[in-house]
């Protein structure tokens, strides 16, 4: 069956290699369109169509993205920003009504996943391994003082994305420091916004873990059916994002992505953030989306892309969701492109 439909990846900022893989994944049978708020926007270089949008906490977001859609027979929205999937989820059944798919979880599974201290108690509560955490500076300083956890401590926004205002205290002069300037930061900044929701225990306090890092894809069907988990084995980070990584075979961090999969409910990818200790998995983040190491699962021979359109379409989408190849290392590429705005559509 031939498919035919158009995309649009919202906040989709420097994603380019995503508008590729979904450009492939509809094989010329429709158009993949990439929105942002800022037209200084990497992605709309390799988009067929793009649009700059309004900020996501304007009034007329949702509305925009709806005329948007019906204006360019848009049939499948995919985030690709934190922020934005609270907000998508929240309206994803108004889309819905006008034949448009979200691929966005429900809004409490995204709260578990955008708010760290809920994605420590989630995680906690089901029986999986997490770091200690603590909301308020008197409590850590107490969990040191007991020897509950020793130094260093992480810093950082309770509801945070890639490495913005993370920090890493040897001691109390520096957790003092560094609790106030991730503060600081994270109301000089667009996290902002979500930490509005409880300002007074905004930053997290978390020890830190000393192992291998891991991220997994798990991946769920658009009925939050568990398809498959990938494992990949961290080598390299840049600016919170994974840069040089494997995928492996690890059946115990693989387990643990797919129980955790299990009890969240997700749909579509999730990504997810373990360290291991002493041969023991800690989850440490979740994120419900398309994550910055996805492209690695790709490159191992999965294609979730191609999968989400044969989702939509009714079809089958096994071929897609396996692994072909384990222990390829592969690393991110720098490329210099010309992204000046000149309104094309």
């Amino acid at each position: 069956m031939e498919i035919s439909m158009n995309i649009l990846l919202t906040s989709a900022g420097r994603r380019g290699y995503l508008v590729e893989f979904f450009k492939k994944a509809l094989g010329g049978n429709g158009l993949v369109h990439a929105g942002n708020s800022s037209p200084v926007s990497p992605a709309f270089y390799y988009a067929d169509r793009h649009v700059v949008t309004p900020l996501i906490y304007d009034d007329d977001y949702i509305p925009f993205l709806k005329r948007y859609c019906k204006e360019n027979d848009i049939k499948l929205i995919v985030s690709l920003f934190d922020v934005d999937l609270m907000v998508l989820a929240k309206h994803r059944e108004e889309f819905a009504a006008q034949g448009v798919t979200v691929v966005v979880s429900a809004p409490e599974v995204i709260d578990i996943c955008n708010d760290k201290w809920n994605t420590y108690v989630f995680c906690r509560d089901n029986g999986f391994n997490v770091p200690a955490t603590y909301r308020s500076l008197e409590d850590v300083k107490k969990a040191l003082a007991d020897g509950t956890i020793n130094y260093p401590v992480m810093i950082k926004p309770r509801w945070g994305m890639g490495s913005i205002a993370v920090f890493e205290a040897d001691n109390e002069q520096e957790l003092d420091v560094f609790a106030e300037k991730v503060r600081r930061d994270i109301f000089n900044s667009y996290l902002k916004y979500e930490s509005a929701v409880d300002e007074a225990s905004c930053v997290l306090f978390q020890e830190k873990l000393c192992g291998q890092e891991y991220g997994l894809d798990v991946i769920h069907d658009l009925n939050g059916t568990q398809k498959l988990t990938v494992v990949r084995k961290k080598l390299a980070m840049r600016s919170g994002e994974t840069d040089c990584a494997s995928v492996v075979r690890y059946p115990e961090v693989e387990e643990t992505g797919t129980r955790l999969g299990e009890a969240l409910g997700h749909i579509g990818n999730l990504d997810m953030d373990v360290f291991v200790v002493d041969k023991v998995p800690y989850v440490l983040e979740l994120n419900a989306r398309f994550g910055g190491g996805y492209p690695f699962s790709h490159f191992a021979g999965v294609d979730l892309p191609k999968a989400i359109v044969k989702w939509i379409d009714g079809e089958d989408a096994s071929e897609e969701l396996t692994i072909k190849q384990y222990d390829r290392i592969a690393q991110k590429d720098i490329r210099l492109i010309d992204i000046t705005f000149d309104g094309r559509d």
